[in-house]
């Protein structure tokens, strides 16, 4: 049987020499125009909006170029400090440091039932959810030094004052934080003990709480620590604690004694803020 004439020949997988090398790859194309113009817009509009509110606030280079020699003569008047003045802080400083423990813990305590009527997850009525989230909102929006001015007035000066500012304080921050966390926490446990008919209580206990309690640690420890530098600062508007010296200290221009009780107050937080770390490693 003779070869049909007509059949093509099968085409040869091997390059041709005569193709030349490969051509390599077109590169990526970029974001589309729209998109890099967007962003660019979005760049723009940020750095217009800081540039006018530097205006407006004064907050330019040139106004800390000419602040700068005011602030040597301030550091020369600073150092040294006044060591002999140190027995004398002492008591005010642990004065601050418990202050901030009352009124940490006692917010940190009345945050916990605010926190779960405040989540969606928990409490799915918003008749209830959304009142107590109006409540929190309020609280926050008061800052400390308000509140110890408040308390100041109601209370006379003295350290109540000044706990009951960092009560509202801290109730504000962690409820905040803990609603949060908890409203972000896996749904599985709670669903399962749902489905098996396990009670409100019984889901807060075994499902909820041991999800969100690490987040409440952490959150109890952090205002812990922002409330040993805000005690120190409540003294100024007569809440008591260590700031009642640096204020009368500022008033008489005695820079050396206020920039003691700067040191310790730096000493006492760096302490603090060590120990909460290690004992946060344990907790968590």
């Amino acid at each position: 049987m003779k070869p049909d004439s007509t059949a093509q020949p099968l085409a040869s997988t091997e390059p041709s020499p005569s193709a030349g090398p490969p051509q390599p790859g077109k590169p990526p194309a970029g974001p589309p125009l729209p998109g890099r113009y967007k962003r660019y817009a979005t760049w723009m509009i940020f750095i217009v909006v800081l540039v006018a509110c530097s205006i407006h606030t004064d907050a330019t280079p040139y106004q800390l170029i000419v602040g700068l020699p005011e602030m040597g003569k301030l550091l020369e008047e600073m150092f040294p400090p006044d060591w002999s003045y140190l027995p004398t802080i002492w008591k005010p400083m642990l004065e601050t440091i418990q202050i901030a423990i009352v009124g940490t813990t006692l917010g940190g305590i009345l945050a916990i039932p605010v926190a779960l009527l405040c989540a969606y997850n928990v409490m799915p009525r918003k008749l209830i959810s959304l009142p107590m989230r109006t409540i929190l909102n309020l609280v926050r929006t008061i800052p400390d030094l308000l509140f110890a001015s408040i308390f100041v007035a109601v209370f006379g000066i003295g350290p109540f004052a000044g706990m009951l500012a960092l009560l509202f304080f801290s109730f504000g921050i962690i409820a905040k934080l803990t609603f949060e966390a908890i409203e972000a926490i896996d749904p599985g446990p709670l669903e399962a003990m749902n489905a098996v008919g396990a009670s409100r209580i019984q889901v807060i206990a075994f499902g909820v709480v041991p999800q969100a309690l690490p987040y409440f640690v952490s959150y109890l420890l952090y205002t812990f620590e922002v409330n040993v530098r805000a005690a120190s600062v409540l003294g100024l508007v007569g809440a008591g604690g260590i700031g009642l010296l640096l204020d009368r200290s500022l008033g008489l221009f005695r820079y050396d004694r206020a920039s003691i009780i700067i040191l310790l107050t730096l000493v006492i937080v760096l302490a603090i803020d060590y120990g909460s770390n290690l004992l946060r490693r344990k907790l968590l």
